[in-house]
């Protein structure tokens, strides 16, 4: 069941990333790092720095919370995140919905995840150290 849910995650992501831009969207990436722990209910923290194409940038703070069947703990210190859908860098702000299949064993910890928020979505990958397994919904929230 997990090896299909990541499967369907990383779908999920391919069709994101090669979904058209359109006339007036802006190109918006991030840099992030997030910590924390999942034992059924999952709760981590962290920061980043979005970038856009059209030269602005905002430091955020990140929160994601949900549950599922997991278990772990994990840090990830090399995270990056690409948004579509951008046409003002404020509209990064807010609740993402996601679903997320997660694996991983002492310094091979792997994130790949996609989340959407409206006509915003976002493409999250990262790598970092710890532990986890297991599928989990719930929220990722970026706040000024």
């Amino acid at each position: 069941m997990i090896k299909g849910t990541v499967v369907m995650v990383l779908a999920c992501a391919a069709l994101l990333a090669g979904s058209p831009v359109q006339a007036g969207d802006m190109s918006c990436q991030m840099g992030f790092q997030l910590s924390g722990w999942s034992i059924f209910y999952k709760t981590y923290s962290g920061s980043g720095m979005v970038h856009c194409s059209n030269g602005q940038s905002m430091h955020v703070q990140l929160r994601a919370k949900g549950g599922g069947l997991t278990f772990g703990k994990s840090r990830i210190d090399d995270g990056h995140g690409r948004f579509s859908g951008i046409h003002d860098i404020h509209e990064v702000l807010g609740h993402y919905a996601t679903a997320e299949a997660e694996a991983g064993t002492e310094d091979s910890a792997a994130k790949a995840q996609v989340m959407t928020k409206g006509n915003v979505s976002l493409a999250l990958t990262g790598k970092g150290s710890g532990w986890n397994l297991g599928v989990a919904f719930g929220a990722f929230i970026i706040e000024p």
